[in-house]
């Protein structure tokens, strides 16, 4: 026999840092929508400010690439107890989940198994992984809800509920303070460009990225001698796993939670693949993407995705319109290279910045938490209340 739900609470799950960021504006319109509901789940200090009461932070649980999460199999296994038991004694009245495919679709079939309705918002994408997957998501997801319109004619055609809502960044990306503001609390220079330094959020991002992308510039103030850096510090990252790959090099400021404003006033970026690349996209900042891993984990990666792009921001303008350099090629070298034309080329950027103008288009209209929140609250007065 379920235990009775004395309260209306939603078990909802963001495994890394935007995830986190999309979770709380998330919750925050569902609250304004349905303020008798409660959350408890897994997120970050966003989704804590916005009421929802943490039982494992997203700082504990980004792994990048096949062997790492192997490496932390057990710890994956415990968390994954941790939630069914959750399940079993909170009797969530839905389970919302975000992004974050690997762990959460074991998530879904845990609450499919159990009786619990399952939302899935910012869908695992198919598109890289191969659309074999859409028939198990189906078996576990009651709605979809997807950033991409792309996205959306591939579950319909698996059956499933789904609708396309547009991508949350096009609410969110915009800096809180204008440039002079930026520049002097960062300590720069207004007067001379700046190169944005973008390494992801995750510690293998870091140990694998920022050493490179601090060489690099170190090369290109030799093209560019008034060129300045920054680098955006992800808020789950302490100062601990900066400050290795910082020590020493004075030119370079650090900024947190300030990665729009180091994005929009960058004159371009070096951006870890992900999705960061098309808040970069939504900033109007030249960029080049940058992805590395463990060599074996890229080399299964290699035999399960089967796209000409890795860069979101180079999907979604279906052609390529920044440089992508992978694995081996993330040298000090090959990144001035890519990076110079587009801090020196005006027409080289002109076209880049036109593109980039595009994709934002192809995000949809903004008011996509909105939209979101609104298909959770049908879905719970239809199915669940």
């Amino acid at each position: 026999m379920k235990p009775a739900r004395p309260e209306n609470t939603i078990l909802i799950i963001a495994g890394e840092a935007s995830g986190d960021m999309h979770g709380a504006s998330l919750v925050r319109a569902l609250k304004r929508k349905r303020p008798d509901l409660r959350f408890r789940g897994i997120g970050g200090d966003r989704m804590s400010e916005a009421g929802v009461e943490i039982v494992r932070h997203v700082s504990e649980m980004a792994f990048l690439g096949f062997f790492e999460v192997l490496k932390h199999l057990p710890f994956i296994r415990r968390v994954l107890a941790e939630v069914r038991n959750l399940m079993e004694s909170r009797n969530p009245k839905l389970v919302i989940l975000i992004d974050y495919p690997g762990f959460n679709l074991k998530i879904a079939k845990e609450a499919k198994k159990r009786g619990i309705p399952v939302v899935y918002y910012i869908s695992p994408q198919v598109w890289a992984w191969g659309k074999g997957r859409v028939k198990k998501i189906a078996e576990r997801v009651d709605r979809m809800l997807v950033i991409f319109d792309f996205e959306e004619p591939i579950y319909r055609r698996a059956g499933m509920d789904v609708a396309f809502v547009g991508h949350p960044l096009k609410d969110t990306v915009r800096p809180a303070v204008s440039r002079s503001v930026f520049f002097r609390n960062a300590g720069l220079d207004p007067r001379r460009p700046l190169l944005g330094l973008m390494p992801g959020s995750r510690k293998q991002e870091i140990r694998h990225l920022l050493p490179e992308m601090v060489k690099a510039y170190a090369l290109l103030r030799r093209d560019i001698p008034g060129l300045q850096a920054v680098v955006a510090v992800a808020p789950t990252l302490s100062d601990q796993v900066l400050h290795p790959h910082l020590s020493g090099t004075e030119a370079i400021r650090s900024v947190r939670s300030q990665t729009y404003e180091a994005m929009a006033y960058s004159d371009a970026a070096l951006v870890a693949s992900g999705t960061a690349t098309l808040e970069t996209a939504l900033s109007g900042t030249p960029m080049v993407i940058l992805y590395k891993m463990s060599s074996g984990s890229f080399f299964l990666g290699k035999l399960l995705v089967r796209m000409e792009n890795i860069g979101l921001v180079n999907i979604v303008a279906g052609k390529r319109i920044v440089p992508e350099l992978l694995q081996k090629n993330v040298t000090p070298e090959k990144i001035r290279a890519a990076t110079l034309p587009l801090l020196t080329d005006r027409e080289h950027r002109k076209e880049i910045l036109r593109d980039l103008k595009e994709v934002a288009r192809r995000l949809g209209r903004p008011g996509a938490t909105e939209r979101a929140a609104d298909q959770i609250v049908e879905f719970l007065s239809s199915r669940c209340d």
